[in-house]
């Protein structure tokens, strides 16, 4: 047997050949080989580094003498002879003599060796006794903390197949420990971003830098009703010699906290749904728009399909009674979905009437007035949510999963319903929808209700008004004529603006326009009050300046009224027109081949100022001269000065021989504005 017997080639590597051990290299494993008479026959380079001797010093010497102090002797020899007559091996710490003198314990195993002929060896392995020590203290300190530790803690090889897991990333995703091992990661996980974590590994392996806190979210085998959340951090695993061993993975169990921020940051969203409400909806007092804004602002924070549909009797302002279980009729008001989807094909176009059956669930929420949850809707419910079988049909196609029917409530009178539905959403509505709909429903509903009672003393007005002023202007000598009214485009108020044409004696003819300033049935009853004076004092035949004093008195005698008037006389004999100003817009003139103009009259003060003297102005008005009178909601707005109105009047009067139908038209196309808050009264006059 020869030292040869007992080196190998540690840079080898290649088929079969077993791979470095870096425990070993830390261990710094020594190996010393005695003959039976106790001389040193093989020493390796291992055992020079820990007991200092080089081969050369240590073989063929007695080991005793190299290696054990004097009052070690005796106990190392009975060793010995045990060993080499029983064969067995012995195990443990024995204080050797260093070359530098010193003594150091060691950590020993040995055994018998026999070669072909018969000759009885020992063999000694040897490490360092405090090596040995911290490295089982470290092993065991490992193992304490994987399998004690709460966190998941889980082993992997290159080739991300599972090593070891420990007990707590067992109870995380509800697979045993054992049925990890040797499993690829894809086989054991099933989270949405698998992808993610593996290239994340693999990254981690490529470089060594690791990766920290990566959240995953989704559900286990241990739970597969409920998300979780876990924070991941990989960490690349190598030997002391640099070799990669694989990768390790912590795994923290943060469901409460994403649980808990998921909540935080609904309830923020929800927060911020209701103050954009609060400035969405309701902008304007028309019944339709608001409930459009009330469905854009639902969708798709709250639903996937949302429709507001409003009681038809509610909307007529005619209902007094508490609902009864029968049928209802819904007026469709808006219908919004986040996604197109045979769901709308479902649902009553908005301007639709629909009755839909007492046990239909919008109807069953407005009888009782309050809110109706399907938190899972089955094949019967979505029978009760279609208004015909059709409906249900699409409803089922558009894969329409939980409803909610919100009330909507104004001053204790329910209006009509906020109707929900989900499909694309995977989550079912539950409480906290309920509370959030039921809150914009309500802010809507106020909002509806006062548009429906504005519109309906709207109507009331602005069907006075028209009852107030003339249908057509009559036809007169001399003269053509064409009018128009119009109410403010932004707000649909109803104002006191009026025009009038009136018949005098010797075909003359009085024209008028005037402006009460205000807007609503008040406006309007003083106006109509006015127009009657106007005619009376017209068929006086007094002059334009005389009339408006008689007015100026009466509006005097009205409550806080002010108003402008034009009052002008049209004589085709003399083919002169009379005109008075009391405070209001000057007529425009327009002569053929002549450039529009403003006539230059004396303003004079509003009626009802009192006291002040009113001019009449006389004014040539040919055959084709146009005059136009009109009140300051054709001309003002609040983002132009006056003056580039009243010039872009002028302007659109530069083609007198125009039809006087297509000459109104023009004006109010070419000044009317989306935004203007005024009424209009326009009258013109062609001299012929």
């Amino acid at each position: 047997m020869t030292d040869e017997s007992f080196q190998g080639d540690g840079n080898r590597t290649g088929p079969g050949t077993p791979r470095q051990s870096g425990l070993l290299d830390m261990l710094s494993v020594g190996a010393v080989v005695l003959d039976s008479s106790g001389r040193i026959v093989f020493w390796s380079p291992q055992a020079e580094e820990l007991f200092g001797y080089t081969a050369e010093e240590a073989l063929g010497t007695y080991a005793a003498r190299l290696l054990i102090q004097p009052e070690h002797l005796q106990s190392v020899l009975s060793l010995f002879i045990e060993v080499l007559e029983t064969g067995r091996s012995w195990a443990g710490a024995y204080p050797i003599r260093h070359k530098d003198g010193h003594t150091r314990l060691m950590e020993f195993r040995n055994m018998r060796l026999l070669d072909g002929d018969g000759e009885v060896y020992a063999l000694g392995i040897a490490a360092d006794h405090t090596t040995v020590q911290r490295v089982e203290t470290d092993l065991a300190l490992c193992e304490r903390l994987i399998n004690q530790s709460p966190i998941g803690l889980a082993l992997m090889d290159p080739d991300l197949c599972f090593l070891l897991v420990n007990p707590a990333l067992e109870r995380i995703d509800g697979i045993p420990a054992h049925e990890h091992i040797g499993r690829h990661l894809r086989e054991m996980l099933t989270l949405p971003d698998i992808d993610t974590i593996e290239s994340a590994l693999r990254q981690v392996l490529a470089t060594g830098s690791p990766v920290l806190d990566q959240y995953a979210v989704g559900r286990t085998s241990a739970d597969p009703d409920q998300d979780h959340a876990w924070s991941l951090s990989f960490y690349r695993l190598e030997d002391p010699g640099g070799r990669v061993l694989g990768a390790a993975t912590s795994v923290v169990d943060v469901t409460e906290r994403h649980r808990a921020a998921t909540e935080a940051d609904r309830a923020r969203r929800r927060l911020a749904l209701i103050a954009e409400a609060s400035v969405r909806v309701g902008t304007t007092l028309e019944v339709e728009h608001t409930a459009r804004e009330l469905a854009d602002i639902a969708t798709p924070e709250l639903a996937d399909v949302v429709a507001v549909d409003v009681l038809d009797s509610v909307l007529a302002c005619r209902r007094t009674s508490a609902p009864d279980n029968g049928p209802e009729l819904f007026r469709a008001l808006a219908l919004k979905a986040a996604q197109p989807s045979v769901a709308l094909r479902a649902a009553d176009p908005p301007g639709d009437l629909a009755t839909y059956d007492g046990d239909r669930l919008v109807t069953l929420c407005v009888h009782t007035g309050r809110p109706v949850l399907v938190r899972h809707v089955a094949p019967d419910d979505l029978k009760r949510i279609g208004r015909d079988p059709e409906a249900t049909s699409l409803l089922a196609r558009a894969g329409v999963h939980s409803y909610l029917a919100v009330p909507l409530i104004a001053h204790g009178e329910v209006l009509g319903a906020l109707d929900l539905k989900r499909t694309d959403n995977p989550t079912p509505f539950d409480q906290d929808d309920v509370v959030l709909a039921g809150e914009l429903a309500g802010r809507a509903a106020v909002a509806i209700d006062n548009a429906r009672w504005y519109q309906s003393v709207r109507n009331t007005a602005l069907t006075l008004q028209r009852s107030l002023l003339p249908d057509h202007p009559p036809h007169r000598t001399g003269l053509q004529l064409a009018t128009r009214y119009q109410p403010a485009q932004a707000t649909s108020e109803v104002g006191g603006d009026w025009y009038d044409v009136i018949s005098l004696n010797g075909d003359k003819t009085a024209l008028v326009v005037g402006d009460v300033m205000g807007n609503g049935i008040d406006a309007a009853a003083t106006m109509g009050r006015l127009r009657t004076a106007t005619c009376a004092y017209a068929d006086l035949d007094l002059v334009p300046d005389a009339v408006l004093q008689h007015l100026d008195r009466i509006t005097c005698g009205l409550e806080h009224y002010i108003v402008t008037c034009i009052y002008a006389v049209y004589d085709p004999h003399e083919r002169r027109c009379r005109i008075a100003n009391a405070g209001h817009m000057p007529p425009a003139l327009a002569r053929p081949g002549r450039a529009p103009v403003l006539l230059d009259l004396p303003t004079g003060a509003p009626l009802g100022v009192g006291g002040v003297a009113f001019e009449t102005t006389t004014v040539d008005l040919d055959p084709g001269d146009l005059l136009v009178l009109y009140t300051d909601g054709l001309v003002e707005t609040r983002h132009h000065p006056i003056d580039d109105r009243l010039d872009l009047l002028l302007g659109l009067l530069g083609e007198t021989g125009r039809p006087l139908e297509e000459t109104c038209d023009l004006l109010l196309y070419g000044l009317r504005h989306p935004d203007d808050h005024d009424d209009v009264a326009l009258l013109v006059a062609r001299a012929q």
